[in-house]
């Protein structure tokens, strides 16, 4: 019977979700057009506005269907001070899809809208592609080291390309997400990187610092985000039929020290400095991470005067 009643709670929570996201495509992609067609920089600004607001009623609406059929309760700590009109670099380790819906509904209203950096490449996504231009994610341009080994002159024009795709955000706050490990926690992809942490993968400076020499200028906060799931790490199918009952997330601010932003493909010295700092900060995180699962096994009701039921974070 528990089997069936979850199984019918996914379906039905599965079915709000592809509803909601056809729903509010529909505004989406028709401003997305009246902003393509006039080019009159207050019209696309009030565009702009109205888009984020079409993003936000998407979030919304997932927070009640996560309330309604998840029904996990959500323990976070450090959002207390938050600003949405700060500019932000959000971190976090990554363990599951759920990750990313988690954070939606934690940060809304909290900060600007978590935004991601994309190749370039991914403009061309059908749909997707589209409404990620609308929503102003910021595209990037990558040259490969072999790329770069042949057109040499080409060195440091990536950041260039970025840093002019990101000057729209001067005057409009911004929450550029990174998972700093680059794919989902698991124990196979662990063992095979040998991990020198106990609950995370190798941490890859790149894409960060990429972000930093794009962008170190524009954002004030970075936003140290650790998730940890009591028990067993769970998938999206897991979340949606109501089977994750406990995730704690952790939040620390720490300003943006201007000796982060640098020239991380050709300064080595740089560079060294830049993986020792980030290297740093993982290592805190595993330990945060040991102690929140150790805490949360040793008392599993300790944290309920600090713990936001979806119902509360929606």
């Amino acid at each position: 019977m528990n089997t069936l009643m979850h199984t019918t709670r996914g379906l039905l929570s599965l079915g709000l979700y592809v509803m909601n996201t056809l729903v509010c495509c529909t505004p989406l992609f028709l401003m997305t057009l009246l902003k393509l067609i006039v080019p009159y920089t207050p019209w696309r600004k009030m565009c702009n506005r109205i888009l984020t607001s079409i993003a936000g009623t998407w979030i919304r609406i997932n927070n009640f269907n996560q309330e309604v059929f998840s029904r996990t309760r959500l323990t976070t700590r450090g959002t207390e001070n938050l600003d949405p009109k700060e500019w932000y670099l959000v971190l976090s380790n990554h363990q599951s899809w759920v990750d990313i819906l988690v954070l939606q509904n934690i940060f809304l209203g909290k900060i600007p809208m978590l935004k991601f950096f994309l190749k370039k490449e991914l403009i061309w996504v059908p749909v997707l592609g589209l409404a990620w231009w609308a929503l102003d994610f910021p595209f990037m341009k990558r040259y490969s080291k072999k790329f770069l080994k042949k057109h040499p002159q080409l060195r440091g024009k990536d950041i260039d390309i970025t840093r002019k795709a990101c000057r729209r955000f001067r005057t409009i706050p911004v929450s550029i997400m990174n998972f700093v490990e680059g794919t989902r926690f698991t124990s196979q992809k662990h063992r095979r990187q040998s991990s020198p942490y106990t609950h995370l993968l190798k941490s890859k400076a790149g894409g960060i610092s990429f972000v930093l020499a794009a962008m170190g200028d524009q954002l004030n906060t970075i936003l140290d985000v650790t998730i940890v799931y009591p028990g067993k790490i769970g998938s999206f199918w897991d979340f949606v039929c109501g089977k994750i009952p406990d995730i704690i997330i952790d939040i620390r601010s720490m300003p943006i020290d201007p000796s982060l932003v640098g020239n991380y493909t050709l300064d080595e010295a740089f560079r060294t400095r830049f993986q020792t700092w980030l290297n740093r900060l993982w290592a805190e995180k595993d330990a945060r991470m040991d102690a929140m699962l150790t805490a949360s096994a040793d008392n599993p009701n300790s944290s309920r005067g600090s713990t936001e039921h979806l119902r509360r974070v929606a």
